[in-house]
């Protein structure tokens, strides 16, 4: 089946009351560690590429590995997604290349560390969800600001998101899912101990605008036993803590249907990394250390996958094409 668009895959999580993990990938051992849990667990997935990953890969090289992970995996839907684009132009080069959903961040400036005001967000958000909608791609859109940087994104500052605003700018831009800022945050450095989230945000959300999937960005959990491993063979990684599953799970209850996880992968290849090259000194062949990261992904996504309550869905439904989707939003 071709490439699938975020739309169809979130409606589909609302109904089943589910989430969708939405997986960074920057080279193939991601997201050949990624297929395979969702071909094991009979999962959809979400691969995600931000700006700095497109840049990293030289655009092109992104489009085709999807593409072969389409061919691999004929029965599971793929959405090809777009994470934090800053502008149209952005989120016009992601189209270009294939990918069937982008997000504009229109929380905040092109510069990705300057907060919007509500008028401008909504600005740019509209002017994306107008031209991808004419080509049946999905839009996220966020409202508010999280904490931390990540991949040059992020102001450092939390803004939590407003669930008044939230039901008026999802009625005025038209998204198809919308990021809250409930006070997680990106990278690996989140929180000095374990973090209490507004998770009261996502009913009152869900309250005013009940068939609006909602996003849950800075998802990763950090475990603390791939800090372990790497802090083990030679990193020196501080003590920090991500997002507890725990607080995960309840916001998926609460209707939180894509969660975005980036670090929780870089850390697992880092660590399986340094742990091959430590025990094998005479090692120099890239697969092998490379095939011990893409083992370490896998494992990491399969757990999120049976976690999120993702795994056993990707046969609920007939995914759509994009032709398909246009004919929605018309």
């Amino acid at each position: 089946m071709p490439l699938v668009p975020l739309k169809q895959v979130l409606d589909e999580a609302i109904k089943g009351d589910y989430g969708v993990g939405a997986y960074n990938v920057n080279n193939m051992e991601q997201i050949q560690g990624i297929m395979r849990a969702g071909s094991e667990t009979g999962s959809p997935v979400i691969i995600q590429a931000s700006r700095g990953a497109l840049k990293y890969t030289n655009m092109a090289y992104i489009k085709y590995l999807a593409a072969a992970a389409v061919e691999d995996n004929p029965d599971i839907p793929i959405v090809l997604h777009l994470d934090h684009g800053n502008s149209l132009e952005t989120c016009k080069e992601a189209i270009e290349l294939g990918f069937t959903s982008v997000m504009i961040d229109g929380s905040l400036k092109e510069d990705s560390k300057t907060p919007t005001n509500f008028e401008e967000n909504v600005a740019v958000t509209t002017e994306v969800v107008k031209y991808a909608h004419d080509f049946g791609v999905s839009v996220e859109g966020e409202l508010g600001t999280l904490g931390g940087i990540e991949d040059g994104v992020g102001s450092g500052t939390v803004k939590l998101t407003d669930p008044d605003e939230a039901a008026k700018f999802i009625k005025l831009t038209g998204v198809d899912a919308l990021a809250l800022a409930i006070g997680t945050s990106h990278g690996a450095y989140k929180f000095k101990a374990k973090p209490t989230l507004a998770l009261d945000i996502i009913n009152k959300v869900v309250e005013k605008i009940p068939d609006i999937p909602l996003v849950m960005h800075g998802s990763s959990s950090v475990p603390q036993e791939l800090i372990e491993v790497i802090n083990k063979y030679g990193g020196k990684m501080e003590k920090t803590m991500g997002v507890p599953m725990e607080s995960i799970k309840e916001a998926i209850k609460r209707g939180i249907r894509k969660i975005n996880v980036d670090t929780d992968g870089r850390l697992a290849m880092t660590g399986a990394i340094r742990k091959y090259l430590s025990e094998n000194l005479d090692a120099f062949d890239p697969r092998t250390y490379f095939g011990a990261a893409r083992e370490a992904v896998y494992q990491i996504v399969k757990g999120k996958m049976i976690d999120f309550g993702t795994d056993g869905h990707a046969g609920d439904y007939k995914p759509m094409t994009l032709e398909e989707m246009k004919a929605v939003y018309k």
